[in-house]
């Protein structure tokens, strides 16, 4: 592939709305970027994070060479030859002593890194793996399992045409997750016919443009929300009508809500009671509502009770299926397993989604149990730096038999890795997020590769390739009749595939191999990674074909077509609002509103309950603040960053004052885990007793000159695998027991 300085078009990998860019190339340097006006979905927008992708792109830390560990711990650089046969025969060898259910997996894609990951379950699959988890198992399957019950999808909000947007635990401004999020943000602000409500301890950019800021009590959300919906309840202002035709279990919901003392639940979450009323009035006033809950409550006490009752501001005052309000949605590839919570070997953990919960993973190692997992793949991911308690997730991937990491660096991860495997950046090959959430228009976007991948690197999809042929689990000459079908065209190919799979069913295990090998060599401009689109298009089209056909694409083959030639991403899907009733996935499409376990927890709301801090560890810490120069693990380089370089701990005026801490100074954070030293940031944004410090930080980077450094704190040195949620098994990063004090010059 030739460089050229002509504006091309990808997307940034920063955040899950991975909005549409175009740049320049200097060479292999990202030299211009600026947001692609084109795309469907973001429309030239973007955020300053965009600007700084070439610290990813280009950065002293990429591997070029596949690693294997010596006995004392380095590593050498071996040929993928010898790389991928190894590693096929270790998993083979721990498959067949052991099952193929003790290889556990953990990742599938870092932000807007999905398409590689596809291909993973082939490999899995061929060894009998049953067992993963990643990111979203630290965030999301509180919220995934109490979706399921209510009406079995995922649900967004359309803040763009919103009258009152709400937001829980949720910082927008900074974490952005719907398309165009400032921008709407400031419209919403300016007009005075909207509004917007925000509950968060914290004095965030978004909550300083709020209309209602309910500035609540670390930890105190459910408290909060169950008031709102109580008055909801208490004072007749549910939409019936809608409740009637579209709701059941109404009434154990109302019981519950009736009994709910707002003056004391106000009280308890710190909200003064009488603000909390005018904001679920002007909920039930609005005729439209949109609410998005995210890792601020998501990551703390009470979770998935707070995703069950944040639901219910909506869900009673009918803002469903109507503009301006909350939505299913289409989706392009499933973000989340279907089927029920089952359970981890060892520790019996919940496993919702298909995701078992990031935080048991070293208890589910570090044990004599015979279910034990022995081998491990990581892919895309850091769980030594992103899992809670990252001493003992170090501890617990030292001690297997065989970990291998995919990955474009040399990540915390990697150097406990047996085999380290380079995989080419995600402007080196074709590449896609799932992350397809919006409605009534959802939009993929396919990026092109901007460059060749960096010598010595391979793209993921050639990668889960080389391993399934060295399994030897597919007869090539059966995929000869597909690679025929495949260069005779899409049609001949459609046929040519069901035909094939349905004569040797074992074909259907390893399906990513199957299309990778054989439609993936007869497609144009280096796009065989993206095979199992084609897939996944054919998918959509049977599942949502009238609204696929609204979107302008006849059929599958179409779509997949448009897909490989829309270089600034497509609209895959066009709802209209009654489309949502389709969507609910009960035999009577209607939303379930009753589920006993949260009805339960709601009650013992009311009971006296034990604090969560204590004289030992007196203040809150949120762990993984999101701000302007912070991007989770991606960019490794702490060049980009133009601001707070060493991610200070923030702690507010009367805490400071307290503690003697002074604005630039430094502090120790002292929690049940473990100690690290911040330097400090004093503002009014913090409420006592509440203190954060920032994700992104706490990695280990080698510059130029190949000296180390490890700017801030890795936030889960301090935080503990035990402090989880009761039924998803998510982490409380945002609700860590600490101690501050401050340090001498």
């Amino acid at each position: 592939m030739t460089e050229t300085q002509e504006w091309q078009s990808t997307a940034c990998i920063l955040c899950e709305c991975n909005c549409g860019i175009v740049v320049q190339l200097d060479g292999r340097t990202l030299s211009k970027i600026r947001g692609d006006k084109a795309h469907p979905a973001s429309q030239g927008y973007t955020c300053n994070k965009a600007l700084r992708l070439d610290h990813y792109q280009n950065n002293s830390s990429r591997l070029t060479s596949p690693m294997r560990r010596r006995p004392d711990g380095s590593y050498e650089e071996i040929d993928w030859d010898t790389a991928i046969s190894e590693i096929a025969e270790g998993f083979s060898r721990v498959r067949d002593e052991y099952g193929g259910d003790k290889i556990f997996y953990y990742g599938g894609g870092g932000q807007g890194n999905h398409l590689g990951g596809a291909y993973s379950g082939a490999f899995l699959k061929a060894l009998g793996a049953r067992y993963r988890s990643n990111a979203l198992a630290q965030e999301k399957t509180g919220e995934f399992w109490v979706d399921a019950q209510l009406y079995g999808g995922h649900t967004r909000g359309e803040f763009e045409h919103a009258e009152v947007s709400v937001f829980v635990g949720k910082n927008p401004w900074m974490s952005q997750s719907f398309p165009r999020a400032r921008t709407v943000l400031q419209d919403i602000a300016k007009d005075p016919q909207r509004s917007m409500i925000v509950i968060d301890p914290v004095l965030t950019d978004t909550a300083k443009m709020a209309d209602f800021h309910l500035r609540v009590r670390p930890g105190t959300d459910a408290w909060c929300i169950s008031a709102l919906a109580a008055v909801l309840v208490q004072e007749d202002l549910c939409d019936e009508a809608f409740l009637t035709e579209h709701v059941t279990g109404v009434e154990p919901v109302r019981d519950a809500l009736r009994a709910v003392d707002v003056d004391d639940f106000a009280q308890r979450c710190g909200v003064d009671a009488e603000l909390l009323r005018a904001a679920a009035r002007r909920i039930a006033g609005a005729a439209s509502v949109s609410v998005f809950e995210d890792l601020g409550v998501q990551q703390a006490p009470n979770s998935t009770l707070v995703s069950y009752l944040n639901k219910m501001l909506w869900i009673l005052t009918g803002n469903f299926a109507k503009r301006g309000g909350q939505h299913l949605h289409s989706s392009f590839a499933p973000l989340f397993a279907a089927g029920g919570v089952g359970r981890s070997p060892v520790t019996g953990a919940p496993i919702i989604a298909g995701l078992l919960p990031s935080n048991v993973v070293p208890q589910e190692i570090l044990t004599d149990h015979p279910d034990r997992f022995r081998a491990m793949i990581v892919e895309s991911s850091n769980p030594a730096h992103s899992i809670a308690d990252s001493a003992a997730v170090r501890d617990a991937l030292g001690a297997l038999e065989l970990l291998v990491v995919v990955d474009v660096a040399m990540t915390e991860t990697a150097r406990l890795a047996h085999y380290v495997l380079p995989a080419a950046s995600q402007f080196e090959k074709p590449e896609a997020t799932f992350f397809n959430l919006e409605f009534p228009h959802n939009t993929f976007h396919l990026r092109h590769a901007l460059m060749t991948p960096l010598p010595g690197t391979l793209p993921e999809p050639e990668i889960w390739a080389r391993l399934v042929r060295a399994l030897g689990v597919v007869d090539d000459a059966e995929l000869d009749p597909l690679r025929r079908a495949a260069r005779d065209g899409l049609d001949a190919y459609l046929g040519a595939f069901f035909s094939a799979v349905g004569a040797n069913p074992a074909l259907g295990r390893v399906l990513p191999y199957v299309l990778y090998e054989t439609l993936g060599p007869a497609l144009p401009d280096g796009l065989a990674g993206a095979a199992a689109l084609w897939g996944l298009a054919q998918k959509a089209a049977m599942t949502y074909p009238d609204a696929v056909r609204r979107a302008g694409h006849a059929d599958g083959n179409a779509l997949f077509t448009a897909i490989l030639e829309g270089r600034s991403g497509v609209t895959f899907t066009v709802h209209e609002y009654e489309d949502d009733w389709n969507l609910v996935s009960h035999s009577d499409r209607r939303i379930a509103l009753e589920i006993p376990e949260m009805l339960s927890e709601l009650g013992a709301l009311a009971t006296d309950r034990p604090p969560l801090i204590s004289d030992d560890y007196p203040i809150v810490l949120s762990a993984g603040e999101r701000r302007a120069f912070t991007a989770n693990d991606i960019i490794r380089d702490p060049g980009w960053r133009k601001r707070d370089a060493d991610g200070a701990l923030r702690v507010s005026v009367e805490d400071a004052a307290a503690l003697g801490l002074v604005d630039g100074g430094r502090a120790r954070i002292t929690t049940a885990a473990g100690s690290a030293e911040a330097s400090v940031e004093v503002t009014d944004v913090m409420l006592p007793g509440h203190a954060s410090l920032p994700n992104g930080f706490g990695l280990d980077f080698t510059d130029a000159n190949g000296e180390q450094q490890v700017p801030g704190v890795a936030p889960n040195n301090l935080t503990s695998a035990d402090w989880r949620d009761e039924f998803a098994g998510t982490p409380w990063h945002k609700h860590v027991p600490a101690r501050i004090e401050a340090l001498t010059a």
